[in-house]
């Protein structure tokens, strides 16, 4: 699976979604792209997952065009890619990792 990171979250979250193909927001050239412009290099680039603490995306942003899952969360693990829901945000909180 071909997951990106937000340029607001750490890079050592890389470690926690292997075996998946992670690359940042910064890696692939697109630091402080607008969320409209970044979804569409996103889905351009063939990306499964996106990785985001930037609550407001889904107020500010059609998500139910993005053929992507769209997972918000401090808190993440490769479980949480299994279940991916297009158009949809998916909240990941400590609570549901016993935290």
């Amino acid at each position: 699976m071909k997951v990106l990171l937000d340029e607001c979250l750490p890079r050592r979250l890389k470690r926690e979604l292997s075996p998946h193909q992670v690359f940042t927001v910064p890696e692939m050239g697109w630091a402080g792209v607008k969320n409209g412009a970044l979804l569409r290099l996103i889905q351009t680039a063939a990306f499964d997952v996106f990785v985001t603490i930037d609550g407001n995306l889904e107020y500010q942003q059609n998500l139910k065009q993005a053929h992507l899952a769209i997972i918000d969360g401090a808190l993440i693990g490769g479980a949480a890619l299994d279940g991916k829901s297009y158009g949809e945000m998916v909240r990941i909180t400590s609570e549901a990792y016993g935290g």
